[in-house]
């Protein structure tokens, strides 16, 4: 059976995954950009773009793990859109018309609406549904390739309550947020269904890796 994964999803030192106050002019609310910076300065970051240069090292290299193998993701309305997006029938996610998935994306909303159909392969789906239900349909998307929780933090924590998520990284960035949205509440028994290891880089990054133990 394909895996289902979560890669180069960012937290500040106390576990926010996003900051207060999302907007359409503030994705991730008062963080702003602060929790992505060690993946957008990466080599892969630059080369999705089309830019030169970019960092090397470990970094680098649980970036570069994000796309391989990849046939579908799952994302909660977070991640489409700012609030209040369902009460606007043009809007179609923040990534423009080619969205970098490339994939079929469903998005959990419990306002769900026809799907779309996007540029390089994306097309979005609206569920209402439960993970695992969820999860059931984009496996059958994904046609034997694996499935990637993209996020927000509740989605993530959701799926990792479930154990439903076989591998995921999670990059600790060393900053405190102080509000927003936590991952790690109720997930206080997960090192009894997963292997952790970390790895510190010289950004300041601790990459911590999740294996479900078999």
């Amino acid at each position: 059976m394909s895996e289902v994964r979560v890669h180069n999803f960012s937290i500040s030192l106390d576990g926010f995954g996003t900051g207060e106050g999302q907007a359409l002019d503030a994705p991730f609310g008062h963080a702003g950009e602060r929790l992505h910076e060690w993946f957008v300065g990466t080599r892969f970051f630059h080369a999705m773009d089309d830019l030169p240069g970019g960092t090397l090292g470990a970094d680098n290299a649980f970036a570069e793990e994000h796309n391989p193998g990849i046939g579908a993701e799952i994302m909660g309305a977070g991640k489409f859109g700012p609030p209040g997006w369902q009460d606007d029938p043009d809007w179609k996610g923040w990534w423009g018309p080619n969205p970098p998935y490339h994939t079929p994306v469903f998005v959990l909303t419990h306002r769900p609406r026809p799907s779309i159909e996007m540029e390089g392969g994306t097309t979005f789906h609206f569920l209402d549904t439960t993970p695992a239900e969820a999860l059931a349909q984009a496996r059958t998307a994904a046609d034997g390739a694996d499935v990637r929780i993209g996020g927000g933090p509740t989605v993530v924590r959701n799926y990792l309550a479930e154990g439903l998520i076989d591998y995921a990284h999670i990059a600790v960035v060393p900053i405190l947020l102080g509000r927003g949205v936590r991952l790690w509440d109720n997930l206080e028994s997960l090192n009894h269904t997963y292997n952790i290891e970390s790895v510190s880089t010289p950004t300041g990054i601790t990459h911590l890796t999740f294996t479900k133990n078999q």
